[in-house]
């Protein structure tokens, strides 16, 4: 009995001392820092804005940039327990799910007429101030990494 008992409160101490992935929120507007950030084989957009609106498990993503390629917008919704998610600005698939306290997001989208697949990765930093997403993207020609480092606003 004592046994079980050793047993019990050592996974019951696990569980508790195990970090809540809800404390992890990203709501909050945020600008990228284009010196931190690294587009590969990408074109380094003039500016890009996320707001995001993160109430677990919904997350809100409305993205502004302008570049090389023009102005911008989309507006996509997910949910961050891994259920697929079909968007229409621009038009996308993908899920969201937790991994500790980072969120990983895989999305499709046609990217002028080609398809493009991205697997990114979100990092906040310890005081909250700065949103790192590494980025893996493929497209018909090929594979690239990119990492965007967003300041919080």
């Amino acid at each position: 009995m004592k046994k079980c008992f050793t047993v019990f409160a050592a996974f019951a101490m696990t569980f508790l001392a195990a970090p809540s992935q809800a404390a992890t929120n990203f709501t909050g507007v945020w600008k990228l820092n284009l010196a931190k950030s690294d587009f590969g084989p990408a074109p380094q957009p003039d500016f890009m804005i996320r707001t995001i609106k993160h109430d677990d498990p919904a997350l809100q993503i409305s993205t502004h940039q302008k570049g090389a390629r023009g102005e911008a917008t989309s507006e996509l919704k997910y949910t961050t327990d891994g259920k697929p998610a079909e968007n229409t600005q621009p038009p996308s698939k993908g899920t969201v799910k937790w991994d500790g306290d980072k969120l990983v997001v895989d999305s499709v989208r046609d990217f002028q007429g080609a398809e493009l697949k991205a697997h990114d990765v979100w990092i906040l930093s310890p005081d909250g101030n700065a949103l790192t997403v590494n980025s893996h993207a493929v497209v018909p020609q090929g594979e690239f990494d990119l990492v965007y480092v967003f300041d919080k606003q």
